[in-house]
Parts: C-alpha cells; structure tokens; sequence
C-alpha cells in the first residue's frame, strides 16, 4: 500500500512538471511568433517556475492521490495566463498582437466554466481545486487590470489589486475569513471582470468606451466586496455578541 501511495504521489507531481514543460513550450511557440524580449521570457518563466512550485507543494500538502480532470483544465488555464502574463510583460517594448492576445485571454476565460463543471460531473471536488481555479482567475485580473492601466492610468489597478487586498486584510481581521453565502450576484460579477477587462484591453472601442466599461467593472467589484465585507462584520458583531450574552447567563447561573 505504501509502495502504492508512492507511485501515486509521484504521477501526481509529474502532471505539474508536464504543465510547467508546456508552458515553456508555450513561450517558445511565443517567441518565435512575435519576437518577444526578455522581459516577457522572464517573466513567463518566473511564471511557470512559480506555478510548478506552489502547485507541488500544495499537492504534497493535500495527499491527493489523482491529479483529477478538472485540475487538468484548470492547469491549462493556467498556461495560458502564463503566456498572457508574458506578453503584457513583453508589451513594455512593443505592443502585442491584439488577435493573439485576445485570442489566449478568451480562451482562458472560457475555460473559466469547464473545469467547474469536469469536477462536478466526475466527482473530483476538492478544496484545493477550488483554490488553483481561483488564485488563476486572481492572477489573470491582476495582469489584465496592469495592461489597461497603461492607458487609462493606475486606478484600474485596483481591480486586479482588490482580491488580494481582501486576503491581507483578512490576516488582520480574522472575521474576513468566515465563509460567504452563495450567490449569483458574486459569481456574477466576478465572472464581468475578465471579459469587460478583455474588452478594454482589446483596442476595440475608443477611449471614452474603454474608460466607461472599465469604470463599470470597478464599479461592480466595488459594490460586491462592499457587500460582503458589510454581511461579513454585521456577522461577526451578532456572533461576538451571542457569545457575551452567553457568557453573562453562565456567570449568572454560577456555571
């Protein structure tokens, strides 16, 4: 049996370095495309060393002993925002080609649906699933928001910056990390984030539509972290005080 968990383990971190393989084959394919500088190969490569190195760590961590399909995706996923990633880092040269561009970020948005639903169909949930896909869609919010503040200016990058504001802020005031209700209007707006960033980011529209479908996007992330935050410490506030009150009624009983 031990022998068995072994061989399993290592298939598994085996698939990560598969991923990190294709992802340098993804810059390669890059590269001879475009043409593209060193700072977009160093930082697809930081990247991709990055990935493979979180990726297996959390995998050691959580004993799983099947990568699983949905991984699979969202490993795939997570190639692709390597080679956007790139190119919005290479783009500090020369601007990347806006067909390829799009092309790869829609893909990974795309993308953003599937794995969801392999894992749900296949029976291969896991919280550590749910955690890649999320820090994916993080990361492609941050380079997509970093490549439209260069038009329009630094204030876009809050919304990439305000995911990861909330988990910082979260190791200040644990009561952030009590679990949220599900809802329509969260996943709603997170999923607007991506496309009306790819849409800005698209050299579509003229400035004052760029700046407004920005705008909006910022907006909406506003209101629902807003909403959160605001359920969450209203929470927190009725549970403290359920606590004092029943402190008192066992000081009172002499318990």
């Amino acid at each position: 049996m031990a022998l068995n968990n072994t061989y399993e383990a290592r298939l598994v971190q085996q698939e990560t370095a598969v991923g990190a393989g294709v992802q340098i084959l993804l810059l390669a394919l890059l590269g001879s495309a475009i043409g593209m500088g060193p700072a977009g190969w160093l930082t697809g490569l930081v990247f991709a060393i990055a990935t493979w190195a979180m990726l297996s760590l959390a995998l050691h961590r959580s004993g799983l002993r099947s990568f699983g399909p949905a991984n699979r995706v969202t490993l795939g996923r997570a190639t692709l925002v390597g080679g956007v990633t790139a190119l919005v880092a290479d783009s500090s040269e020369s601007s990347p080609p806006v067909t390829l561009f799009v092309g790869l970020t829609a893909v990974a948005l795309i993308l953003d649906g599937v794995d969801g639903k392999v894992a749900r169909r296949t029976g291969t949930s896991t919280a550590l699933g749910a955690r890649f896909d999320m820090e994916v869609d993080a990361f492609l919010i941050l380079v997509l928001s970093v490549y439209v503040s260069m038009s329009l200016g630094p204030w876009v990058l809050l919304i990439g910056a305000m995911r990861y504001a909330f988990v910082a802020a979260a190791r200040v005031w644990p009561w952030l990390n009590a679990p949220l209700p599900p809802s329509t209007a969260r996943k709603t707006v997170a999923a607007l984030q991506g496309v009306l960033l790819l849409l800005a980011a698209s050299s579509f529209f003229p400035y004052a539509a760029t700046f407004a479908v920005t705008a909006t996007a910022l907006a909406a992330l506003v209101w629902s972290f807003g909403r959160d935050v605001l359920w969450l410490y209203r929470t927190s506030r009725t549970q403290r005080g359920a606590r004092v009150t029943k402190v008192r009624e066992l000081v009172a009983s002499g318990g």
